[in-house]
């Protein structure tokens, strides 16, 4: 009982405590969405869909958010209101101009994907980045003071606006752009909690220190970019080769089989890096919180993972009331596996960018990135060559397979080669 107390005494436990309650919440209410979109949407409609979240989430990376948010993390407490302040409006400089140029390439990234219709969709998702600058530095100053349950708070009140929205837009007909509404309407919990549980606000303008922001800011975007053009160059290659139909497919399966576990993950790691940056300063402790995260991965997403794999046959056809989606089904099972490399690789990468050793994170990310890309290209070349009347049902199992193979063999290796490089004298002792 000792033990148990002094463990939910921890920090860190309670910080993962919120935020996966949190997730649990934004789950329940994205089981309701989930099912009415696979009910409703056609497999061209989650083409577009996909399309949509792709260049949302390349957009947030050209942010910096993640790079730039890291300084005030990082920033000494005499320091940290005037850093502060720099990130305040840099951020709208940079999340105004990425805006802007996501309106001159709408058109351009609508004929990628065969589909003109995407071009408005596009544009008005835009309108979210405007929304970020408003309460990013407030969430930063938060999770600074290690208060993540107000992001937590946050994470369920968005989920509750969000998933209810799409659902009641997507039934009256809405289709793609309710859902896309409703991403821009779920900024307003954001905004609202923020503000009330921080009172920071920008008294002046200055951007006097944007060299020393955008020298940090900018190692972590050479990562996040090609961490995030790995989770999407799976997508891109099966719309350019295979079609918006098969990419419909491929991103339900992917989403039915690790977006409950990138969620939790997503939660967990959120926790680990200001976990990591409390820890710099002795070497062991910081390698015994870096363990500590795999046994979390172990406890956490693990379990999980063999649950979807077991059951996917099950629930898919539950969920989508009949027989639609049951070709997905064998993709699932083997996307869900891929959890496990994915968290492993967040935990790392969180770990070196505590360090101050981006550097190390980019070139294992351009290797793998190179790597990984010319895998799952190949994959598709050659299976097509095994498809029967232009079924894409072979070659997307081809991807999936691939993609499990690459991270299940490449990124523990890099974990074990951080763990000698940056830790064998501890190991050693």
């Amino acid at each position: 009982m000792q033990k148990l107390k002094t463990l939910t005494a921890s920090r860190y436990v309670q910080n993962v405590g919120w935020l996966g309650v949190a997730e649990l919440i934004n789950r329940i209410f994205r089981l309701a969405t989930t099912i009415t979109l696979i009910r409703l949407f056609s497999k061209a409609d989650y083409g577009m869909l996909s399309a949509i979240y792709t260049v949302f989430e390349f957009g947030l990376t050209f942010s910096m958010g993640e790079g730039i948010g890291s300084t005030i993390l990082q920033a000494d407490d005499e320091n940290v209101d005037e850093v502060a302040t720099n990130v305040y409006w840099l951020n709208w400089i940079l999340l105004g101009s990425i805006f802007l140029i996501q309106c001159v390439l709408a058109y351009p990234i609508a004929l990628f994907y065969k589909n003109p219709d995407l071009t408005l969709p596009i544009v008005f998702l835009g309108l979210c980045y405007l929304m970020m600058p408003i309460y990013s530095v407030q969430e930063t100053l938060l999770a600074r003071k290690n208060r993540l349950e107000v992001q937590s708070w946050a994470i369920a009140a968005q989920a509750i606006v969000s998933n209810v929205l799409t659902v009641g837009l997507v039934i009256a007909g809405f289709g793609i752009q309710g859902v896309v509404l409703s991403m821009l309407l779920s900024h307003v919990p954001w905004i609202v909690l923020m503000f009330r549980h921080e009172s920071w606000r920008p008294k002046y303008f200055t951007i006097s220190r944007w060299r020393e922001i955008f020298r940090f800011g900018s190692r972590v975007l050479g990562v996040e970019l090609l961490n995030r053009f790995r989770m999407n160059v799976d997508y891109l290659l099966v719309a350019g080769m295979l079609g918006t139909e098969a990419l419909g497919l491929y991103f339900f399966a992917f989403n039915a089989g690790l977006g409950i576990s990138q969620s939790i993950l997503w939660a967990i790691g959120s926790a680990w890096y200001p976990e990591f940056c409390e820890a710099r300063g002795s070497l062991s402790g910081l390698r015994a919180k870096w363990m500590n995260s795999f046994k979390t991965i172990g406890f956490v997403i693990l379990p999980m993972v063999l649950f979807q794999v077991t059951f996917a046959h099950w629930y898919i056809p539950i969920l989508a009331k009949g027989n639609k989606w049951d070709d997905a089904i064998p993709i699932v099972m083997i996307i869900c596996l891929s959890a496990i490399p994915l968290a492993i690789s967040r935990s790392t990468s969180q770990l070196l960018r505590s360090m101050d050793r981006m550097k190390l994170d980019l070139i294992w990310s351009v290797v793998f990135m190179t790597v990984f890309s010319a895998a799952i290209g190949a994959a598709i070349l050659i299976s097509k060559g095994f498809e029967i009347n232009g079924s894409y049902q072979i070659s997307l199992l081809a991807v999936a397979v691939t993609v499990l193979v690459c991270q299940a063999i490449f990124v523990p290796g890099f974990a074990l080669f951080i763990d000698r490089k940056l830790f064998g004298g501890i190991r050693k002792a």
